[in-house]
């Protein structure tokens, strides 16, 4: 099951907001006549909890929202149980809930690494890297990327050995791929047959977007485009890193930028 966390902080924001306003101007100045010295339990916590909650809420929706990497679809960039923070006034200003945008303050481009709700399933969200914008031309062929036409250079770093996110040991291929200026490393199993897509032109409003894990990522190879109004917002640093099987803190990803 999927919690709509802010939902449900919405709702507390305006139930203990509500009973705040109504305990100012009606419950309190009953107490007062009556010389009672205690809140009643309720009010108590509302009136203590909403600034929080509301701070919390304003924060959430307009700065910054945390964000834990799930998978390993983002590897070797970002690994699985990065805690990163969202950036999410970078691509406009929207309406908490409803996310409706009110201004845009730009729009994602080639290689930054966004956050959005899953097309067919808006209760999740996602991360990948955008690959392109309306009106590219992308293919994705043996395993090389082509943007317009133009092929995306990569250069072998190492052989490697990875967990998948079943907790099985994979071969990988570790290169570096320099995308448009911005160089990052990719992950590609050559065991893995070839998952080309050819000349797919991305619509106005949309996204083409890849995981860096390039045989072990579920994109816009497989359920298509992601739009504008799905956008949550572009990552920008690992906070906290916590390996699941080692039970540890990963010191060194902590305060990383994300590339």
């Amino acid at each position: 099951m999927n919690f709509n966390f802010e939902l449900i902080l919405f709702y507390a924001v305006v139930i203990s907001g509500v009973i705040s306003l109504f305990d100012i101007l009606f419950l309190a100045k009953k107490r007062q006549r009556a010389q009672a010295k205690k809140m009643p339990v309720i009010i108590d916590y509302a009136r203590s909890f909403f600034p929080v909650l509301l701070l919390v809420f304003l924060l959430r929706s307009f700065l910054y929202e945390p964000f834990r990497i799930p998978s390993g679809s983002l590897k070797p960039t970002l690994d699985v149980g990065d805690f990163i923070l969202v950036n999410k006034f970078d691509y406009g200003i929207r309406l908490p809930v409803i996310h409706k945008k009110l201004y845009s303050t730009g729009e994602p481009k080639r290689g930054d690494i966004m956050v959005f709700r899953c097309p067919y399933n808006p209760s999740v969200d996602f991360i990948k890297r955008v690959i392109g914008v309306a009106g590219d031309h992308i293919s994705y062929i043996d395993k090389t990327l082509y943007v317009n036409g133009q092929k995306v250079l990569q250069q072998f770093v190492k052989n490697t050995i990875d967990r998948d996110d079943n907790g099985m040991d994979v071969n990988e291929i570790e290169k570096q791929e320099d995308f448009f200026g911005i160089k990052h490393a990719i992950y590609q199993e050559q065991e893995r047959p070839n998952d080309d897509v050819k000349d797919i032109v991305v619509p106005q409003g949309m996204y083409f977007v890849m995981g860096d894990n390039r045989d072990a990522s579920a994109d816009s190879r497989y359920w298509g485009f992601v739009p504008d109004e799905n956008i949550v917002g572009r990552a920008r640093l690992v906070w906290m890193s916590w390996d699941g099987y080692h039970y540890n803190i990963r010191w060194s990803r902590i305060g990383k930028s994300i590339i």
